[in-house]
């Protein structure tokens, strides 16, 4: 019998797929009930352990070897991503020279399951002698790690996935949910906000997920601007722009405060409904009043949901006086935002029917 031809592989001690997918049920739900079990334990030293984070001078310097080390170096960049300094130290490296890199005023988050891990008791005597903050991450309170922890944080003791239960499953996800709890907490009470994590995350879908309106609206010689007291052949005349332009003309009062604005569509119109004697009266006659607005710190996600439902073309942005500084066309969105998506793919095929509506 041929490769192709062959039976397919069926994993040891398995009957079939609905056995993988039990077990691996099995799996998943021994690990969620580690995590319900851990919160449901939670206690005053979880406050404790915040609160140095929190009022931290220097870094936060996350240690672990093995599986908690990877936990470690996790729970290290998503305190970093979320405004508290932070860096792995291997334990090894930081028993060969890398402890000198740590210093008074900072704080020792370190992770281990038994407590008992070499490597890591052998830092207590120099951390101890360096007035250094230690909050251990570990299964119990009697432990090495433990007993020498500024603040302990148990994850409690949990028997590990799977036939064997010998993997380190049920207690890498305490840890990892226990570190994710620390640098959220930290980071709310910093207030800590979306534009903040925006600076952080300049790059990937996140990154473009958290532009804002200003990096992607037209500006400058891009958008039309006119007074409301010209008329509307004056406003189309004075306005031409080569090339692809935005669909409406902002309008703005005596002080310079958007008013109103004409759309091409509005334009369209007057001609459809013989009223192209209004081409010479002044354009606040025709414009819409108040148009709904955006400011350019909002971010983009938020302002491509309002245009998404109130069915706009364009979105007239203003500054703080009310003054027009920018306008997000839709056709900008549909080009450069991937982050919109679910958003363009439902969309895109309305885009053309509303500008036209």
């Amino acid at each position: 019998m041929s490769y192709s031809e062959s039976a397919p592989t069926r994993m040891p001690g398995f009957a079939g797929d609905a056995d993988q997918l039990l077990e691996a049920r099995r799996i998943i739900l021994a690990e969620a009930d580690a995590l319900r079990a851990m919160a449901g334990e939670l206690d005053a030293c979880f406050c404790d352990s915040v609160r140095l984070l929190r009022e931290v001078r220097g870094v936060v310097v996350t240690t672990g070897v093995g599986k908690a080390g990877l936990i470690a170096r996790k729970i290290s960049a998503t305190l970093s991503s979320t405004g508290t300094r932070s860096y792995f130290l291997h334990p090894t490296e930081a028993r060969h020279g890398d402890l000198g890199c740590v210093s008074g005023d900072d704080v020792v988050l370190a992770l281990s399951n038994s407590g008992e891990s070499e490597e890591l008791t052998g830092l207590l005597p120099t951390l101890r002698e360096l007035r250094i903050p230690v909050i251990v991450i570990t299964s119990g309170g009697d432990s090495t790690l433990a007993r020498a922890a500024t603040c302990l944080l148990r994850i409690g003791k949990h028997s590990e996935a799977g036939v064997l239960g010998l993997a380190p499953s049920c207690s890498t996800t305490a840890m990892l949910a226990m570190g994710d709890a620390l640098a959220l907490v930290v980071s709310q009470l910093k207030g800590f906000s979306a534009s903040d994590f925006s600076v952080f995350h300049p790059a990937g879908s996140l990154g473009r997920k958290l532009r804002t309106v200003a990096e992607v609206m037209r500006q400058g010689s891009a958008v039309r601007v006119a007074e409301e007291s010209a008329t509307v052949r004056e406003v189309m005349v004075q306005l031409g722009r080569p090339g692809r332009r935005t669909g409406a003309v902002m309008l703005v009062d005596e002080a310079g405060r958007l008013s109103g604005v004409f759309t091409d569509s509005d334009l369209a119109r007057l001609f459809e409904n013989h009223r192209d004697f209004q081409l010479d009266l002044p354009i606040e006659q025709v414009m819409t009043r108040s148009p709904i607005t955006v400011r350019a710190d909002v971010l983009l996600s938020e302002a491509i949901e309002l245009m998404s439902e109130r069915k706009l073309s364009e979105l007239p942005v203003i500054d703080e006086l009310g003054s027009p500084c920018g306008m997000l066309d839709i056709t900008d969105v549909l080009q450069h935002v991937e982050t919109a998506a679910g958003w363009v793919e439902a969309n895109v095929g309305k885009a053309a029917a509303w500008r036209a509506a």
